[in-house]
């Protein structure tokens, strides 16, 4: 998957990703409660996600249905960062991340065991 998910994609996706399928009318009131956005802000950003290949639109009723899992993008989205900023160094990304912030031991106990599965 080559394309990209915007800030404003990825709260469209957000909902979706959280709801399952859904008609593009429901999604809309939940982007006007959550966000502030109107029917044809929403609407747009739909569309957008289902000419990128994220969502399949299927009638009758207009009925969003995620293409791409929550898990995949993030993957997708860690490596873009890791690539982008650390050089594809785990290392350096993890430091970076594990340096401004208190690990409690039951925190420290999940990473081992997380690097210990690999």
């Amino acid at each position: 998957m080559k394309e990209k998910l915007y800030d404003s994609e990825v709260k469209i996706m957000e909902i979706i990703w959280e709801r399952g399928p859904l008609p593009a009318k429901e999604i809309s009131l939940i982007a006007a409660d959550r966000i502030g956005w109107n029917k044809n802000t929403t609407y747009t950003v739909i569309k957008k996600l289902e000419a990128k290949g994220f969502i399949r639109r299927d009638e009758p009723g207009f009925i969003c249905t995620p293409l791409v899992s929550q898990e995949e993008m993030q993957k997708k989205e860690a490596l873009t960062l890791l690539n982008k900023f650390f050089g594809g160094s785990r290392k350096a990304l993890f430091s970076a991340l594990l340096e401004e912030e208190d690990l409690t031991d039951s925190e420290i106990q999940e990473l081992r065991e997380l690097i210990d599965k690999r």
